[in-house]
């Protein structure tokens, strides 16, 4: 039965995120809205003002006074480890957990923790999800001073780590498969296996994770213009698109558009790219004359005795404008200028096949998808059935618009 609230009243404070707030816990929901949570406050998304988290969620604060929230996470699995807990939040407030599913509270609900992540202690301080890909099992990783809980999902084990080396963390956010531990009005961004923490840390959540007055990625930060320099999608599903030194990811749309320095994930690629496919397990970046290769996984690993020439890879000379490979084939088109050059990937050496003159005239980037070759050109791209209707094509489709909100870009 819901417990006897107390004689007191909820705080009436406003709080402005913009002013510097440590958040109590941050979740996404099933369709990818972000909430940040203070006290008996939220915020829905990266802007806006605070609202009452009653009015969301409100039987938290009916079985349990709600002054704040301990910790929050969306539950990732979708396989036979939990099915049923797909895409549900769970809020921990005290010993008792809450599971809500499309913002109801499930039945059942609240109990108390340990009857659900047995080993997992009370009063956290955050806890998030963590998929197998990026972790070695389906987990949530439990955050409590600086201890840290590896919940498997499948077997409910828990191992315990101690990161020392990590602020304490009272919220933290798995996003676009990077994990950040918040602290303060600061975050840091960290490795949810190892802890480990590479780069410039800690840095203001106001630049990154909401709309404040004078804050951004420098105040002239504007959106890039709608001009793609390389698109791909991996084997594992991962799509990204590449435009100067940012990139960002077109196949989690649940987690918004954000840009990302190449470096971040191809940590040897700096500056713009000039093509990019997938063949494999493996990434092929080709910038100038050079060509790196990455093996595909939860993070890209650069293969041993990469980058190497264009010429000594591919048999071809640089520059390229643009490249792509469809799936389950074995050739790499390859445009430079008004020509596209098939190369056999299973030849060793690598082999040109053909070559065919195309009917546009400067390609920015190309890709191969379930609706067949895209050629990018500027805020545009020409739609053609398959390779080898390109390469026989002497007039050129109409050109279509590529939506900037998918591309996080501006016309």
């Amino acid at each position: 039965q819901p417990k006897e609230h107390p004689e007191e009243t909820h705080y009436d404070a406003k709080f402005d995120r913009c002013d510097g707030v440590e958040f109590d816990a941050i979740t996404p929901d099933e369709k990818g809205n972000i909430f940040f949570f203070k006290g008996d406050h939220l915020w829905k998304g990266f802007s806006g003002p605070a609202q009452l988290a009653n009015g969301t969620f409100q039987e938290l604060d009916e079985y349990h006074h709600l002054a704040h929230v301990d910790a929050a996470f969306r539950m990732h699995s979708k396989d036979e480890d939990e099915p049923q807990a797909h895409d549900h939040i769970f809020f921990f407030l005290d010993d008792m957990v809450f599971s809500y599913y499309q913002q109801t509270l499930e039945k059942g609900f609240p109990v108390n923790i340990q009857q659900v992540f047995p080993g997992i202690p009370s009063h956290l301080d955050a806890a998030v999800e963590c998929p197998k890909r990026e972790c070695t099992t389906n987990s949530v990783l439990f955050f409590k001073g600086s201890d840290v809980y590896s919940f498997d999902i499948k077997t409910k084990t828990v191992k315990k780590k101690e990161w020392n080396h990590l602020p304490n963390c009272t919220s933290v956010l798995r996003w676009v498969e990077h994990y950040y531990c918040f602290h303060g009005n600061n975050f840091t961004r960290f490795h949810p296996v190892s802890g480990d923490v590479s780069g410039a840390y800690p840095k203001d959540a106001r630049h990154y994770f909401m709309t404040c007055p004078n804050f951004g990625h420098g105040e002239a930060h504007r959106k890039p213009r709608c001009k793609l320099d390389a698109i791909t999608t991996d084997r594992m599903g991962k799509s990204y698109a590449f435009t100067g030194s940012m990139y960002i990811r077109l196949d989690t749309p649940r987690d918004g558009i954000h840009h990302f320095p190449i470096t971040r994930s191809w940590k040897e690629v700096s500056g713009a790219v000039d093509a990019v496919f997938s063949y494999g397990d493996n990434m092929y970046i080709i910038q100038g004359g050079q060509i790196y290769i990455y093996k595909s996984a939860a993070h890209y690993t650069l293969i041993e005795g990469y980058p190497k020439s264009v010429t000594e890879e591919l048999g071809i000379q640089g520059p390229v404008d643009a490249a792509f490979v469809c799936a389950d084939q074995h050739v790499a088109h390859i445009i430079q200028g008004q020509k596209m050059i098939d190369i056999d990937l299973t030849a060793t050496p690598r082999a040109v096949k053909s070559e065919a003159s195309l009917p546009i005239h400067k390609v920015d980037a190309a890709t191969c998808d379930s609706e067949g070759v895209k050629l990018f050109v500027g805020p545009e791209y020409y739609l053609y059935q398959t390779p080898k209707v390109l390469a026989v094509s002497k007039i050129s489709p109409v050109a279509q618009k590529f939506p900037p909100r998918i591309f996080g870009c501006e016309d």
